[in-house]
């Protein structure tokens, strides 16, 4: 197995994961890209030359899919966005290597487990213009001690759970926001969305694909399986 695989399926969950939505004009299908900046600690920061500096992701009703290439491989991620449950493809060319690792909503919870919760969500009303989007700013805070601020906008409504389930307490769609994922701090902030046809999206496992667990990946070494 390549050297590369390992950590590139690790970047690719981390920038994965999303918002919870409430507004104005509601969008079912589409393209959502944002910018990503990492704050890593020093056991995190080999992975940090994989981890992208945007996350574009595509969705279709309650599946979203997103596609990562890392060296030769190219892995993508659908997740089922209502009931947790997810599809993890890895394709290796030059190796003729194709990996399928199914997930569960158990295996979410799992990961999200040691993440800092978020509660206390605030609006300031202060406002400012992002892209095209009315937004307020909102503080918030977790339950280690820290303190953060998002920008949310009532202006388009993004299916619930597209960019994760952090922010059930904002009334509006966050499109600036500082979050985590197995133990990785991150900050987003929406680039672009593109309302288009996509899809449809399935999670059922390829022909020709081997499946794996998330372990049994993760396990994989260079220079071989």
């Amino acid at each position: 197995m390549l050297k590369s695989i390992k950590t590139g399926v690790l970047a690719a969950i981390l920038v994965s994961t999303a918002i919870f939505a409430h507004a104005q004009k509601k969008i079912t299908e589409g393209t959502v890209t944002f910018g990503v900046e990492y704050s890593l600690t020093p056991e995190q920061e080999p992975m940090a030359a994989m981890l992208p500096a945007e996350s574009k992701i595509k969705f279709n009703g309650n599946i979203s899919k997103m596609e990562m290439q890392q060296g030769p491989a190219t892995i993508t991620v659908l997740a089922n966005i209502s009931d947790l449950s997810s599809l993890v493809l890895i394709d290796v060319p030059v190796a003729q290597l194709q990996y399928a690792v199914k997930g569960t909503k158990a295996d979410y919870e799992k990961e999200k487990a040691n993440d800092p919760k978020f509660s206390d969500f605030k609006a300031t009303g202060e406002k400012k213009t992002i892209l095209t989007y009315s937004a307020e700013k909102y503080t918030y805070k977790d339950d280690k001690g820290s303190t953060y601020e998002l920008w949310a906008t009532n202006d388009i409504e993004l299916p619930a759970g597209l960019i994760g389930r952090d922010f059930t307490g904002v009334k509006g769609t966050p499109i600036v926001f500082t979050t985590f994922n197995r133990g990785v701090k991150s900050t987003a902030t929406l680039k672009s969305l593109v309302e288009e046809k996509t899809g449809p999206f399935s999670l059922d496992v390829p022909k020709g694909y081997d499946v794996k667990t998330m372990e049994e990946i993760m396990q994989m070494q260079g220079g071989g399986q």
